[in-house]
């Protein structure tokens, strides 16, 4: 291994690669960063359909936070990172970039993003999938809402099929799914008009109890489901509301191994 960079030390690390020189000259804990003989390729792949424009603090807004804290992680470790967009179909890949000196070139382009479109889940997964060339680490971040969800009567939704995909590209994948506060336990009642994030489609409904009963036992299915599928895959799975901070999600991640 060839030595790169440095970096502080967090809990967790190899005390093994703390540089204990620069420790009595500086007064600070730092890590030798060292680049492998192979490197890890981390592909990070934010959904940007229009229900991610969904809440106060928008779901896209927090995709967009997560994954521009993964991507700095990966940068100061010296993985090669690439970020992509995505609605009805792949947007424009941002990188492989490797080092921290390149987090501010992306992030500025992280920035210019503007959630638009329907989804196409399995179209733009299964190509992303069928375009790697170097496996490695596949984090989608995504409300896994599509539009293909249960449209042809079935009880299929569209998520299913694009991480079928992902879990088939030799790759490890993750799913960070990200959920509105007011999608878990929704603050509305009385009459209301719902308008499609995506399609722009109205529908008048009554919201009482019984509405509520119906909409939490189809949303626990839901959720269910997708933990299931994951599990089932071997796909790491991570429900994020909207509320929480982007460190503590990185800090779950960790502790559990999904990330360095």
């Amino acid at each position: 291994m060839e030595f790169a960079d440095f970096r502080d030390y967090v809990p967790g690390d190899d005390p093994r690669y703390v540089d204990w020189n620069a420790y009595g000259r500086l007064d600070r804990l730092l890590i030798k960063l060292f680049v492998e003989e192979e490197d890890l390729s981390v592909h990070l792949l934010v959904d940007a359909s229009e229900s991610m424009a969904f809440g106060e603090v928008t779901k896209f807004r927090c995709a967009q936070r997560l994954a521009a804290a993964l991507a700095y992680l990966a940068l100061t470790s010296f993985d090669r990172v690439r970020v992509t967009p995505f609605s009805a179909e792949l947007g424009e890949v941002i990188g492989p970039y490797r080092g921290r000196a390149f987090a501010p070139r992306m992030f500025a382009r992280m920035e210019q993003w503007q959630p638009a479109g329907q989804t196409d889940l399995t179209r733009s997964l299964r190509d992303y999938a069928q375009a790697v060339r170097q496996p490695g680490l596949v984090v989608a971040i995504s409300d896994l809402l599509d539009r293909s969800d249960k449209s042809d009567g079935s009880d299929r939704w569209g998520y299913q099929d694009a991480l079928r995909f992902l879990a088939g590209s030799k790759c490890e994948v993750v799913v960070l799914h990200v959920l509105d506060d007011a999608e878990l336990a929704p603050p509305w009642s009385g009459d209301l008009k719902l308008v499609d994030a995506e399609t722009g489609g109205e529908r008048e409904v009554t919201m009482g109890q019984r509405s509520l009963r119906l909409y939490r036992r189809t949303l626990d299915e839901f959720l269910s489901g997708v933990e299931a599928f994951c599990s089932g895959r071997q796909i790491a799975y991570q429900r994020v509301a909207t509320s929480e901070a982007v460190e503590d999600v990185v800090l779950k991640l960790r502790r559990r191994g999904v990330v360095r």
